[in-house]
C-alpha cells in the first residue's frame, strides 16, 4: 500500500478557540486514535491534500515532533458552505490489528459484451475491505474480460485473498447491460423475420 508522509505539531490547548486560531493560520486540527491515548495535533492544510483529495486508499506516516506513527484517515469534517477541511481523525495502525478501509475497484480487461455494443455499468466504485495492514490491497481488481451482455459480477465472485470484503455478497460490482442501440438492432432483426 502506498504511504504518504506528513508532519504535525502537538497541540497544548484543545478547544474551539484554539482550533479556530489554527484554521486561521492554515492548519487543520487532528486527532490520532487507536493507541493507548488520544493525541491531539495540527497539520498544515496543504500537507493533507494528497491524503484527503485522492481517489486511492493510502497509509499515512505522521511525524509528530520526531515520533513517527503509521495511520489511516478515519474521518474528515468539512465546512458546509466553503468545503474547507475543518478536522481530521486518524486511526493508528498496528501490525497485529485488523483494520477496515474503503478500497477502490479497478476494472481490468476488455468485455466482449461491450465490444458488441453492450453498456458497462459499474455500481460499486469502492469496497469495504478488512485485513491486517500488511495484507491491505491498493486496489481490488475485477476482470471483465469474459463478461457478455447480461452478465453480472458480484462481491461473492471475487477471488479469495489475504483480505476479506465486508460488503454483502449479493452486491453487484459491475454489469454489462443491453444498450438502446443494441435493443433496437435486436428488435429490427426480430421484426424482419
Amino acid at each position: 500500500m502506498k504511504t504518504i508522509a506528513i508532519s504535525g505539531s502537538l497541540r497544548e490547548n484543545v478547544g474551539k478557540r484554539d482550533a479556530k486560531e489554527l484554521r486561521y493560520e492554515g492548519k487543520v486540527p487532528a486527532v490520532l486514535y487507536g493507541g493507548k491515548e488520544q493525541v491531539h495535533f495540527a497539520v498544515t492544510r496543504t500537507d493533507l491534500n494528497g491524503a484527503i483529495y485522492s481517489p486511492e486508499a493510502n497509509f499515512i506516516e505522521i511525524n509528530l515532533d520526531g515520533k513517527v506513527v503509521k495511520a489511516i484517515v478515519k474521518d474528515t469534517q468539512f465546512h458546509p458552505l466553503t468545503d474547507l477541511l475543518l478536522h481530521v481523525d486518524f486511526l493508528q495502525l498496528f501490525d497485529d490489528k485488523e483494520i477496515t478501509m474503503e478500497i477502490p475497484v479497478k476494472l481490468t480487461g476488455t468485455s466482449p459484451g461491450v465490444k458488441m455494443g453492450g453498456k458497462l455499468v459499474q455500481k460499486l466504485r469502492k469496497l469495504r475491505v478488512k485485513a491486517l495492514p500488511k495484507s491491505m490491497p491498493q486496489v481490488v481488481e475485477v476482470s471483465i474480460a469474459k463478461m457478455e451482455v447480461g452478465n453480472l459480477f458480484r462481491v461473492r465472485d471475487l477471488e479469495k485473498g489475504e483480505y476479506f470484503v465486508t460488503n454483502t455478497p449479493e452486491d453487484t460490482i459491475v454489469s454489462v447491460g443491453m444498450s438502446r442501440a443494441l435493443k433496437q438492432a435486436e428488435n429490427a432483426a426480430k421484426g424482419g423475420k
